[in-house]
Parts: C-alpha cells; sequence; structure tokens
C-alpha cells in the first residue's frame, strides 16, 4: 500500500493534470481480453462529477469522440473522489478553502470553473453525482454521457450543489432520462453499480483522475494519467493500433453545435483547429447576432445554440 495521505483529492494538480486520492491501495492490474466487440479498441475511463481536472480535459476527450470514435467505444466508471469531509490534508481542511483552488485551475486550463459554490452552497460528497450516473447508464450509455456532462456544467459554471435531487433531476430530464426511474434505480440498483467501479478502480490501481486506459482486444493496454494534451490521447490509440485511420468531420460552427450542444471557446478551438482567441471572437459574434447564447460566469463563458 502506498500512503497519499499528504493528498486532497479536490487539490487537483495542473501540472500533472490530476486530482489524487488521498489514500488507496494498489492492486495489480490483471489483464483480461475484451469482451465481445466490433471495435478493435476500448477506453476504460474513470473520472468523477467533480473532478475539476476532469473538466479541464473534455475538449480533449470530445475530439477524440470524433476522429477516432469508428474504431473505439468509450466506457465511463466513477472513481469516489470525495466520500465526505471526515479528513483534513492537502491544505484543505473545510470546501470553503476549495473556492480559490477551483479558480486557479480555471485558468491554468481555460475552461470555465466558478469556485464560489464553496462558498455558496458546498457539496459534502461526489457520491450522490456518481451513483446518479450510474443510475442513468441503466437507461442508455449515450444518455448517461449527456447526464453527466450536464451534471458538471451545472456545478462548475452554474454553482448547483449536484448533490441534491433537485438539481439530479433537473438534469435527467434536460437530457430526456425517465426521472421516475432513475430515482428507483438510484436508491436501489445503481449504489451496488457504483461500489463496481470503486472495486475495478482499485483493481487497474488508479490513483486519480482522469485516467484512462486504452486496451486492444487482445488485453494489451496503454495509460493516460491526468489532463494531457490531445497528442497523448492519439498516441496510445496508435500504439496499440497503428493502422488505426482518423475520422474526419465537418468543422463549421453549425456542424460542431449540432453534435455538441454546448461549448467552450477552448472546446471550440481544440474541435476546430481554431486559435483560441479566434474562436472566441468567433463565438461572440455568433452571439451578436443571435445564432448562439453566451453564458458568463466570472471565470469564463460557454455558448449554446440558440433555439429561442
Amino acid at each position: 500500500m502506498k500512503n497519499e495521505s499528504n493528498h486532497n483529492p479536490l487539490l487537483c494538480d495542473p501540472e500533472i493534470g490530476s486530482c489524487e486520492m488521498p489514500v488507496l491501495a494498489y492492486e495489480s492490474a490483471a489483464v483480461h481480453p475484451l469482451e465481445q466487440t466490433d471495435k478493435p479498441l476500448k477506453v476504460i475511463y474513470f473520472t468523477d462529477p467533480i473532478c475539476s481536472s476532469c473538466w479541464g480535459i473534455e475538449p480533449q476527450l470530445r475530439k477524440l469522440k470524433l476522429e477516432y470514435g469508428d474504431c473505439l467505444s468509450m466506457h465511463y466508471h466513477m472513481g469516489g473522489l470525495l466520500p465526505d469531509w471526515n479528513y483534513n490534508s492537502g491544505g484543505i481542511s473545510k470546501p470553503s478553502d476549495v473556492a480559490g483552488h477551483w479558480d486557479e485551475v480555471s485558468i491554468y486550463y481555460d475552461m470555465p470553473i466558478d469556485g464560489d459554490i464553496w462558498f455558496e452552497d458546498p457539496l459534502d460528497s461526489s457520491y450522490p453525482p456518481s451513483i446518479a450516473f450510474k443510475a442513468a447508464q441503466l437507461q442508455d450509455n449515450d444518455q448517461a454521457i449527456l447526464f453527466l456532462r450536464t451534471l458538471r456544467e451545472m456545478v462548475f459554471l452554474q454553482k448547483k450543489n449536484i448533490t441534491k435531487w433537485e438539481y439530479i433531476a433537473a438534469a435527467a430530464k434536460m437530457v430526456g432520462l425517465d426521472e421516475v426511474q432513475l430515482l428507483s434505480d438510484y436508491q436501489r440498483s445503481a449504489p451496488v453499480q457504483f461500489e463496481k467501479d470503486l472495486k475495478l478502480a482499485r483493481t487497474y490501481g488508479v490513483r486519480g483522475f482522469p485516467t484512462l486506459y486504452f486496451e486492444d482486444m487482445h488485453g494489451n493496454r496503454e495509460m493516460v494519467y491526468g489532463a494531457k494534451p490531445y497528442a497523448f490521447y492519439e498516441a496510445a490509440i496508435l500504439k496499440l493500433n497503428p493502422t488505426a485511420i482518423k475520422g474526419t468531420y465537418r468543422q463549421d460552427w453549425e456542424s460542431i453545435f449540432s453534435t455538441y450542444n454546448s461549448l467552450t471557446a477552448r472546446e471550440y478551438a481544440e474541435l476546430t483547429d481554431t486559435p483560441r482567441s479566434a474562436s472566441e471572437e468567433l463565438l461572440n459574434e455568433l452571439t451578436a447576432n443571435k445564432l448562439l447564447q453566451k453564458s458568463t460566469t466570472k471565470n469564463g463563458a460557454i455558448w449554446h445554440l440558440n433555439v429561442s
């Protein structure tokens, strides 16, 4: 066992690009062939709804799905970043200590995060939204991923305490999930699935988030730990499958927003290979022309299609 008690999970290290768990037992991860699939590669993604470093890699993951979605399937697993506040480590002993750190991380990743939630309506755990995600997966995996994205926008930009059922239910409604079924699964089946995710994370020796394991059908594995530039994720794919063909997609703003209905300037720049400053100028111009809606926080903005 390696003692990581000097780490606080909410003090994400931008240079490493990860939020590390305070205490983890490392176990050897047995390599098993993948289950039957029609895609040659699988990505096992360990994450958490309130992990700021995971929010930081949304641009890279969105591009990865567009360029290599035909050759890989992505599987989201919850890692249990914040069980509760029954510890004092890493310079954080109470929720309000997180606020300034989130503001700093927002600047580092160039992704909008408003740390004031830790003053105004702090979360006491990341387990409730994690279990809610597992409940969403029981209904539909694609909708569950949209649900997770919505929860992240709520907590990072809108300062919503996503441990509260009112916000979980609102997110479910926004992405078309059955709210009654979600609550039933949240109370019954989803906690069991969440515990399975935690066990899987221990099996893989996950020590922080984001952690992505790229695996081929023979069990060969490449890991990318922490928030890394896009080239790292692409390199993992090509090492396992050198013949993988990068897909192409339309990069005009209408096509991008029809695929992803909310985008930050950093995400738009990544997806369209546009300089960051030029991306924000274009998004603001589209907003002025009433084609997009802009939601601004103290540390950045996000844009949606204007449906009014």
